[in-house]
């Protein structure tokens, strides 16, 4: 059997739990127990303890024993932090810090600014404490408070208890600071240019790094002086294996075609090593350096990255190699090329020696994807028919991909252009700001005034909460019409 994933957030009252579970269902005769028994425990006795289904809780997440899963728990708790959860402070130094870092939960268009007002009407601010000198890159002030007390450099506090070097790499102001500088006094005196935490106790570290480059979820911004930033971190000693950033720019971001953090990171050793301090910390939780890049070209593969994918290769990526995450669905990258229609991936990988095979539902979901209506009419109605029945949701991945050639021939094949799901068509090319299938969605009949179901929302709303300015602009204009 596979290891299993930990959850997120681990508890070890739950995990506790979890065991006597196990034991009351071993002990019930139910298969799956005791099949789960014959799999992980190294020598099974005849009667089993609690202590037995312990230890065979822990090696079905990955652990050798027991102890090496409490230690795991603790090592989660002691590095978990929240910053999205931290409530306003009176405190104004705690205040501006709030709002001046992301946070990767809170980051609403704005929230920055407000940082700002509060600095130019407290010109005080940057000097209050070492965490605000490092947040607003005061680098002759910080110069004097580490001559004064060097253990500042690794002191944790502020809002989210955090090293002053953490809160100089998630800063996002407008008021240019002596980034650089302050940094390389930081570090100088000691500062951790691995430092970082768990962010809501998921184990995937967001490090000094991770706040240098930016990106995510939210389309974060990077630094001011992001890759400058990036490269003294990784000069410093910041290991290059870092998960949070390749998902941030990769599957859990924007994906943009652009390798320039890819080749920075190659420079300094992605894809080897034994994954550096976090990795030793959190054990089998972390992917290894090898299946980071797995899970890059699966995802140069998925969102159609041609020049990531030729760059990933060369950098000795296995063409044929499994990404992890479930957003590939144990699909080689080809596979994800292929039924994504990224035709240019796709001949790249072929290139370079993979091959696949495909069912007819998903040659025909390719050649929808790839708008290859030649390709689509050589099917014959009855792929149509199941397509339409069963993934009705095509046409919204062909919106995501921003595709609008594709968008475009779903629909004349009878997608609904307002297929409703957890969003609509139109509302994944507003979040992507992607004005062309936009405007393709709007001409084939697509309503902006449809609302998901989750945030009760149209897309304008999308825009305008992710600061997708183009789209925002181009929807607004259709009400004024």
């Amino acid at each position: 059997m596979p290891i299993h994933r930990l959850p997120d957030n681990p508890s070890i009252e739950r995990l506790r739990k979890q065991a006597k579970t196990l034991l009351r269902y071993v002990r019930a005769g139910v298969p799956e127990a005791l099949g789960l028994v014959t799999e992980f425990h190294p020598r099974a006795p005849e009667t089993l303890k609690l202590s037995d289904a312990q230890l065979v809780t822990a090696r079905m997440y990955g652990f050798a024993s027991w102890p090496r899963l409490k230690e795991h728990i603790a090592t989660v708790e002691r590095y978990s932090r929240s910053p999205h959860r931290v409530a306003p402070r009176e405190e104004l130094p705690e205040e501006f810090l709030r709002l001046a870092c992301l946070t990767y939960g809170t980051d609403y268009p704005g929230r920055t600014g407000e940082a700002d007002l509060l600095l130019a009407r407290h010109p005080w601010l940057p000097t209050a404490n070492v965490f605000t000198m490092a947040a607003t890159g005061a680098a002759d002030a910080l110069a004097d408070a580490l001559v004064e007390n060097p253990g500042l450099a690794r002191a944790q506090g502020g809002p989210f208890e955090w090293e002053p070097l953490l809160y100089l790499a998630y800063a996002r102001l407008d008021t240019p600071g002596s980034y650089l500088p302050a940094a390389r006094l930081l570090l100088k005196h000691g500062a951790d240019p691995n430092a970082g935490f768990l962010w809501d106790g998921l184990t995937s570290p967001f490090t000094v790094l991770t706040g240098a480059f930016g990106g995510g979820e939210g389309h974060q911004p990077p630094h001011p002086q992001g890759p400058a930033l990036a490269r003294l971190l990784l000069e410093a000693g910041a290991d290059p294996n870092d998960s949070q950033t390749l998902y941030n720019l990769g599957l859990g971001g924007s994906c943009s075609d652009d390798t320039a953090h890819l080749q920075l990171l190659m420079e300094f050793g992605l894809g080897l090593g034994d994954g550096g301090p976090w990795h030793a910390r959190l054990g089998p939780t972390l992917q290894s350096p090898r299946q980071l890049l797995r899970d890059e070209l699966a995802t140069a593969a998925l969102r159609g990255c041609p020049r990531r994918a030729r760059l990933l290769l060369a950098h000795g990526a296995e063409v044929n190699g499994l990404g992890g995450h479930p957003a590939y669905g144990g699909r080689t990258p080809y596979e994800l090329a292929l039924l994504n229609g990224h035709t240019e991936v796709a001949e790249t990988l072929a290139a370079a020696g993979a091959s696949a095979v495909l069912d007819e539902m998903e040659a025909f979901t390719a050649a929808c994807m790839r708008a290859d209506p030649d390709a689509v009419a050589g099917f014959g109605p009855e792929p149509l028919a199941r397509a339409l029945a069963r993934s009705p949701e095509l046409i919204s991945s062909a919106a995501e991909q921003r595709k609008p050639a594709a968008v475009r021939l779903l629909a004349g094949l009878g997608f609904d252009v307002n297929h409703l799901h957890r969003s609509t068509p139109l509302h994944a090319a507003a979040w992507n700001d992607d004005i062309e299938t936009a405007r393709t969605l709007i001409e084939l009949g697509a309503d902006p005034t449809i609302k998901d179901p989750a945030y009760d929302s149209t897309p304008l709303g999308w825009a305008e909460h992710g600061g997708k300015q183009r789209v925002a602009d181009y929807l607004r204009s259709l009400g004024r019409e």
